[in-house]
């Protein structure tokens, strides 16, 4: 086995699968610190203060809630995931093929055995729990917990594209205290900073054969985690008392994400064991959206977000002496999302929410893989608030998502010492089921 390239493949895969699941498309997102948001797509998530969600959505909102309260809650995603059109084969180099040297052109010898059954995503709760306290009149104080960004493909034994990704998990908890100043009637603003805990395990097989029989792959797994900074930063304009405009911003956040790698034989022997790190930035984002209230009853959302991905322009991996190990070019393009929203107050005490939000993708058609094989989006978004009493709320809502068809196309000739190499296509299709749930409680 070549040890840089095991690290170099792992440590590549977790950076991938870190940028594409923050994105608000191009992976499966983690968009979920807010069910009330969650009704109306999260339109308004920068401008309409409806709880102590708005820690995340816009910390200078805090200063606009009337007394203290606490949110908690969290989503249930259900992703189902659809493989067709499954080319999966084992390659040569020509001239070994032919009984001589190496001419560096391969060429394909046979399938590669296994399946392709999909829905590779288990189901996932996110959970999220906010305070957010007004001290005086202006300035006010929260207090979150929540995960920005995640993700998780669990492949089933024998997948044909194992030798590129078969098993990724990446999660992100942080923890953001939050002020809040309130200037006037119509100005608000807010900060907070964010301790970040990212921890990862990807795994992928090696085959150790010209058949490629599963049973007798070698399992390379890497481990790794890193702590690290950001802040946000927001700010609310209400020109009248039925407007409001609200901006946010979150900082990039820059990890070195350090790991063991292990690659071990079917008999449970360690072959081979090493340290691998890289560097990573998630992007910054801006968040800017309106909130207008139409009526006593009715009031309408538009929003959207833009995250910085032309920062993930290559990958840099260092073994542990310090030495590079490769340049990953990745061509990430800054991308844009889209929300419409509304809410309309049945009684003082029931409210119905529903919203429809566009991500497009970042990622680059070219570098797409089966660890995070996404496109773009559309999501439809239903809700409901039940307050039965003026100190508590009840928060339900419903996602459908969508995304388009895609392709996935990897090849890699350089991993089986002779063996040959692998080639994996085909085309996804995956949607996915989002049931929220929160509390709030007023003090």
């Amino acid at each position: 086995m070549h040890n840089k390239f095991n690290k170099l493949s792992i440590a590549v895969a977790i950076a991938a699968a870190a940028f594409a699941s923050q994105a608000n498309a191009g992976g499966y997102q983690v968009n979920e610190q807010s069910v009330s948001g969650q009704g109306y797509g999260h339109a308004g998530r920068s401008s309409n203060v409806n709880d102590a969600t708005i820690v995340f959505g816009n910390p200078a909102g805090m200063s606009f809630l009337d007394r203290a309260q606490v949110t908690a809650g969290g989503t249930y995603l259900n992703v189902k995931s659809d493989i067709k059109n499954v080319e999966a084969q084992r390659t040569l180099d020509a001239g070994v093929a032919q009984g001589g040297a190496p001419i560096g052109m391969q060429v394909p010898i046979g399938d590669i055995p296994g399946t392709s059954d999909g829905d590779m995503v288990p189901g996932t709760l996110v959970p999220f729990a906010f305070y957010a306290q007004p001290l005086n009149d202006r300035l006010a104080f929260g207090f979150g917990v929540y995960a920005p960004f995640g993700s998780k493909t669990d492949y089933e034994d024998g997948f044909q594209g194992r030798y590129f990704g078969d098993y990724t998990e990446v999660r992100v908890i942080s923890a953001q205290p939050t002020l809040s100043y309130r200037f006037n009637d119509q100005w608000s603003v807010g900060a907070g900073i964010t301790y970040n805990r990212v921890d990862g395990e990807l795994r992928r097989q090696l085959p150790t054969e010209p058949g490629f029989n599963p049973e007798n792959d070698i399992d390379a797994r890497v481990e790794g985690d890193d702590e690290a900074w950001g802040y946000n930063l927001g700010v609310i304009y209400q020109p009248v008392p039925e407007t409001s405009l609200g901006l946010t911003y979150r900082s990039k956040v820059d990890y070195t994400l350090t790991g063991d790698f292990r690659a071990t034989d079917p008999a449970g022997n360690v072959v081979m064991a090493d340290d691998a790190s890289l560097d990573l930035t998630t992007p910054e984002t801006v968040n800017f959206s309106i909130t207008q209230q139409m009526s006593d009853n009715l009031k309408l959302m538009a929003g959207a977000s833009w995250t910085r991905w032309s920062h993930f322009e290559r990958i840099l991996v260092t073994g542990s002496q310090g030495q590079d190990i490769t340049r990953e070019e990745q061509n990430y393009s800054n991308a844009w999302a889209f929300a419409v929203g509304g809410e309309y107050r049945l009684n003082p005490q029931l409210a119905l929410r529903a919203g429809v939000t566009i991500d497009n993708t970042p990622t680059d058609d070219e570098f797409r893989s089966v660890r995070i094989p996404s496109d773009d989006r559309r999501i439809f978004s239903i809700g409901a608030g039940w307050t039965p009493i003026p100190d508590l709320t009840v928060d339900v809502a419903y996602s459908y998502l969508t995304e388009r068809g895609t392709r996935v196309s990897q090849e890699r000739s350089d991993q089986l010492q002779g063996i040959g190499g692998a080639t994996y296509s085909a085309d996804y299709k995956n949607e996915a089921h989002g049931f929220g749930a929160q509390l709030t409680y007023r003090f």
